[in-house]
């Protein structure tokens, strides 16, 4: 790819939902949550990026079912901004290999992410079982995000040494709770899991852990650890729109990034937002 190739030279926003109330039968967002209870697709999101100069994004799955990453990658076959999508697949299903050929048929498929910060079993992903499941995701060119809490990355990581070829992210810093000074069994735990090279982490969720009032200051203690541990070459921006509207607006959260990131120089600043996703997901070969 050339230096001036388009996809190249934009930024990429590497975590962002769509969803249809619809179609969720029940399931997150309760009604409760006004600012993200309704439905919310492309056109909603266009003019946003637009505003901000990203001119592609992931869309990552928000229900544990296929019907979920299909709707997605329909999407992405009209909306070419969508340049990855995100799925889901039962991974401890006796058929999973064959469920993943089949999505993976799709190029604009470019990972998979079970909802482990909603499972009963925090060491479900630490399993053996698994194995099958992986080998088809390397097979097809997948990679891994792991939506997680801090207590699941004891399991991350044993799961990560487990399949060192398996390209994984963590999203969301793993939703450590947003205190002025980091819980030390997450900066362990996270400097373990940095410690696997190919282990990479999302610049995302943050105010929404943070919550309304949250400041630059209180969030910058994460962030200089993840980019301390990971380097800024392991580490990508996301939005975690339309969920970010919990405690924020895009422009907030795009300005709040910048002050994050200032310290960087250039090339490394260039790298978190965009050219590690794009790198990441493979998204210029997806989109060839």
């Amino acid at each position: 790819m050339s230096a001036r190739d388009p996809v190249r030279a934009c930024r990429v926003d590497a975590h962002q939902h769509f969803w249809q109330l619809a179609a969720r039968a029940g399931a997150w967002p309760p009604p409760e949550l006004s600012a993200i209870h309704r439905d919310f697709g492309p056109k909603d999101l266009a003019p946003l990026l637009a505003r901000h100069g990203i001119g592609a994004t992931v869309l990552v799955q928000s229900l544990p079912g296929e019907a979920d990453t299909r709707f997605m990658l329909e999407l992405a076959q009209r909306h070419s901004f969508i340049a990855a999508v995100v799925g889901w697949v039962d991974l401890k299903a006796p058929d999973a290999p064959r469920r993943i050929a089949t999505m993976a048929a799709h190029p604009r498929l470019r990972g998979l992410r079970p909802m482990l910060q909603d499972l009963d079993d925090d060491g479900w992903i630490d399993d053996p079982a698994l194995a099958p499941a992986v080998e088809a995701m390397l097979r097809h060119g997948l990679c891994f995000d792991a939506l997680v809490l801090p207590r699941h990355l004891p399991s991350l990581l044993a799961f990560a040494r487990r399949h060192p070829e398996l390209p994984i992210v963590i999203d969301h810093l793993a939703k450590p709770a947003m205190g002025a000074t980091p819980d030390a069994r997450w900066l362990r735990d996270m400097a373990l899991l940095a410690a696997q090279p190919r282990v990479e982490c999302k610049l995302s969720g943050m105010v929404t852990e943070a919550g309304p009032g949250w400041t630059v200051a209180q969030l910058a203690p994460h962030a200089r650890h993840v980019l301390e541990v990971f380097g800024p070459e392991r580490v990508m921006w996301g939005s975690d729109w339309p969920v970010l509207r919990l405690a924020a607006d895009y422009a907030a959260w795009v300005e709040a990034s910048e002050a994050l990131l200032a310290h960087l120089p250039p090339a490394q600043r260039d790298a978190v937002f965009g050219l590690n996703a794009i790198r990441f997901y493979g998204i210029a070969r997806a989109a060839a």
